[in-house]
């Protein structure tokens, strides 16, 4: 998908404000938001809830799957599912199990279920880090190489704005609200 040589190079405004920038947009904030929940919103629920610093600590091995993304992203790039192809399949897939994971959390008790929560924010890590390798495959093919450079810093800084949620807005709605409904309101961003 690239402009033919010959084409002058779109105005910057007309550039930042296009609909590619857009889709750039949404999928920083989708990619973001759940990181941002592990490192941030879990922790800070296991704390208020009394669970001790050593098994808190242990969850930043929730973060490996972010790191071992590379094993498993041959299968994404190779199959497909039956519907919306192959990039698009993939993204409505890890984005729903995203929602309804995320969402998840609210029927756990910290203090009884540490384990499931533990499976549980492993699978957020899972879904999430694949969601990244169809995501950054996707925005590659829809970008012309004219468009890349703004294209991924557009995602990377709606990827680090989607922290704010989980980082900042959630932790301010669980001193009003209970921690249940926070993980729904939160869940609720990951919506397209």
């Amino acid at each position: 998908m690239t402009a033919a040589p010959d084409s002058p190079p779109l105005h910057w405004t007309r550039a930042i404000f296009s609909r590619h920038m857009l889709i750039c947009v949404f999928t920083g904030f989708a990619s973001g938001l759940p990181l941002y929940f592990l490192l941030n919103l879990v922790p800070a629920w296991l704390r208020t809830e009394g669970v001790d610093l050593k098994a808190i600590g242990l969850f930043a091995l929730i973060q490996l799957p972010y790191t071992w993304k590379f094993v498993w992203s041959p299968v994404l790039d190779r199959f497909r599912l039956p519907w919306l192809g192959r990039r698009r399949g993939w993204m409505a897939a890890t984005q729903l199990a995203l929602i309804a994971t995320l969402a998840g959390f609210a029927l756990f008790n910290p203090a009884l279920d540490l384990p499931q929560i533990a499976a549980l924010a492993a699978c957020v890590a899972f879904c999430s880090a694949s969601q990244d390798i169809v995501l950054d495959a996707y925005r590659r093919e829809l970008l012309t190489d004219a468009e890349l450079g703004l294209g991924n810093s557009i995602h990377i800084n709606a990827y680090r704005l989607a922290s704010l949620i989980p980082g900042s807005l959630s932790l301010i709605l669980a001193d009003y609200l209970p921690w249940s409904t926070v993980f729904g309101i939160t869940a609720l961003f990951m919506l397209p």
